[in-house]
């Protein structure tokens, strides 16, 4: 959420910011609701202290004089109650408004209006030139006993799925190694809640424009959450946290939930796009500082660029234009790691800055100064995300015989297993 008295000092940058993100918001409306509201809060305040003045003067009124003030007193509460209402109407749709007005993107974002205008920033790694014929993820992971899809479709629907055997371990042992891996640079571990209310997904700016593609637990009035980002953000809602305290830095596992609705095509296909994952998340809540911002940003963003080098995996670094951005991003990198597959990059990460959007949301601030309260700024990357990430782990890592090579950073996470083996080779 945007700051208003910012909305009101810059509509046409804000307007801007919001054609070139593809958010449509009313902005003029917005603002005049603003105007409306504040003369209503006005208006109202002023009836209700007459009628709190008058209230406390009819005890020492004289019979004749207390019929009139007694009158009088129920002439105001009436014109309160009206007032109240139309209040209530104003706020409620002025509220609505400020929910969909974007971030406005930082001055370094690029303006486009897909993928294709992203901007690569840095490449790691030499793509693969295979002797042989490779496998996509599909045919290595049947053959390799991995997962299957025929079964967990029979009775879970579409797009669900089965890691079976040394798949489960795999993914375990990526998982594991992320974790272990962000947990030593200081971020606290944390395995949050998955089932959250509304108010979680409007604080982190995933509601009400997220709805379509998360899955409601209607009976119980709660949400499954897409990523854990949601859950660590959302603990610290409506707190003063201590400035000493600041950065706070969470890393959070758990598992995850999208509909993806709407998603159609190659993406859907195989283990890219499902609707359940395995998810280790950074996540960090510092002072509303933008040179302390951008230094997060790059320091998440390393860390994720440091597990792929781990896991051997060629990948790129690209900086997110204008139209991909979400509704609070100011700027995004993704990391794209090479699939060969799809003989291309393919996003594994996502990298966030937000500054205090999800701050104000939430209502989390911290005391700058012994009279002075700031909304704190967040930041968040993936570390991890699987099945995804197993896409370009088992087709780069792929050899001739249909084995696939465990890099020597997981080997310890699977019992010291360096290669798996096609089941009928067992």
């Amino acid at each position: 959420m945007l700051d208003i008295e910012f909305i009101r000092e810059n509509p046409d940058l804000v307007k801007r910011a919001a054609a070139a993100k593809g958010f449509e918001v009313d902005l003029d409306r917005l603002l005049a609701l603003d105007v409306q509201r504040r003369e209503l809060t006005k208006n109202t305040n002023s009836v209700r202290e007459r009628l709190n003045q008058l209230s406390r003067r009819i005890p020492s009124l004289i019979a004749a004089e207390r019929t009139q003030a007694v009158e009088d007193v129920r002439q105001l509460k009436a014109q309160l109650a009206v007032q109240d209402s139309e209040l209530n109407q104003v706020t409620s749709q002025y509220n609505e408004l400020m929910l969909v007005v974007p971030n406005v993107p930082g001055d370094d974002v690029p303006p486009g209006k897909s993928d294709a205008d992203n901007v690569e920033v840095s490449r790691w790694g030499t793509v693969a030139e295979f002797d042989f014929e490779p496998k996509d993820h599909l045919e290595l992971g049947t053959a390799l006993g991995l997962f299957e899809f025929d079964r967990s479709r029979k009775y879970a629907g579409g797009r669900s799925y089965s890691l079976t055997g040394s798949g489960v371990m795999l993914e375990r042992a990526v998982i594991q190694f992320a974790l272990e891996s962000i947990a030593a640079k200081g971020f606290s571990p944390l395995s949050p809640p998955v089932m959250v209310r509304a108010s979680a997904l409007t604080a982190t700016g995933f509601f009400p424009l997220g709805r379509p593609d998360t899955y409601a637990i209607e009976d119980d009035d709660l949400f499954l959450v897409g990523t854990s980002e949601v859950s660590l953000v959302a603990q610290h809602a409506d707190e003063i946290v201590r400035q000493e305290d600041l950065p706070l830095r969470y890393v959070g596992v758990s598992p995850c939930f999208r509909r993806e609705a709407g998603a159609a095509g190659r993406d859907t296909k195989g283990l890219y796009r499902v609707h359940m994952f395995t998810k280790v998340e950074q996540v960090s809540i510092g002072p509303a500082d933008d040179e302390w911002s951008r230094a997060e940003h790059q320091r998440i963003l390393e860390n994720s660029c440091e597990i792929l080098r781990a896991l051997e995996l060629p990948h790129r670094v690209v900086l997110v234009c204008t139209a991909e951005l979400g509704l609070g991003q100011v700027r995004k990198h993704d990391i794209e790691t090479w699939m060969p597959s799809r003989a291309t990059y393919s996003e594994t990460h996502s990298c966030s800055t937000l500054h205090d959007f999800q701050a104000r949301r939430a209502g989390i601030r911290y005391r700058s100064a012994p009279n002075a309260l700031k909304f704190a700024y967040t930041l968040n990357n993936t570390a991890a995300a699987t099945p995804r990430i197993l896409i370009p782990l088992l087709e780069n890592h792929q050899n001739r015989d249909g084995s696939v090579t465990i890099p020597l950073a997981l080997r310890r996470y699977m019992g010291g297993v360096d290669k798996l083996l096609p089941v009928a080779r067992r």
